[in-house]
């Protein structure tokens, strides 16, 4: 499915955990209303993966309480 939002407006923000020395960081967006935008900071220009806001909200929550782990 491709959905096309218009993003010009967005505020974007990164990780307050990310280093100021830029590296592999996301951006989401917050304030659209039923999804979180997501996209590379390297390329803000590219393309947004679009999450569900509820889908997003599980995620955040599963790396804050260590329920998501790395391999």
């Amino acid at each position: 499915m491709n959905i096309t939002l218009d993003l010009s407006a967005a505020r974007w923000r990164k990780s307050t955990r990310s280093g100021s020395q830029g590296g592999d960081c996301v951006e989401v967006a917050d304030g659209v209303p039923g999804v979180i935008p997501v996209r590379d900071s390297k390329n803000p220009a590219g393309p947004a993966l679009l999450f569900p806001a509820d889908t997003w909200q599980t995620f955040v929550t599963g790396v804050r309480t260590g329920a998501l782990t790395s391999a």
